[in-house]
C-alpha cells in the first residue's frame, strides 16, 4: 500500500514536469514535441491515478484483517 502511494506521488511529479514543458514557451519547440510531451504527461498522470486506486484497494484489504488494522493504526503517514 505504501509503495503504491509513493509510486503515485512520483508519477504525479513526473507528469507535472512534462506538463510544465508543454505550457512553458520555447523557441525551438516543434508541434510534434509538444504532442509527445502532452501524451507522456497524460500517461504518467493516468498511471498515478491508477496507483492511488491500487493503494486504496490494498488499504481496504488490510482493514479487513486484524493484523492489517493494527498495522494501519500504528503507521505514520508520510
Amino acid at each position: 500500500m505504501v509503495d503504491y502511494r509513493q509510486f503515485g506521488i512520483v508519477l504525479m511529479a513526473v507528469g507535472a514536469f512534462f506538463y510544465l514543458g508543454v505550457i512553458l514557451p520555447s523557441v525551438t519547440a516543434v508541434m510534434a514535441d509538444k504532442y509527445i510531451a502532452m501524451g507522456a504527461s497524460t500517461g504518467f498522470l493516468f498511471l498515478s491515478v491508477l496507483s492511488f486506486i491500487l493503494a486504496k484497494k490494498c488499504q481496504g484489504k488490510l482493514a479487513e484483517t486484524e493484523e492489517g488494522l493494527e498495522y494501519l493504526m500504528n503507521q505514520k503517514r508520510p
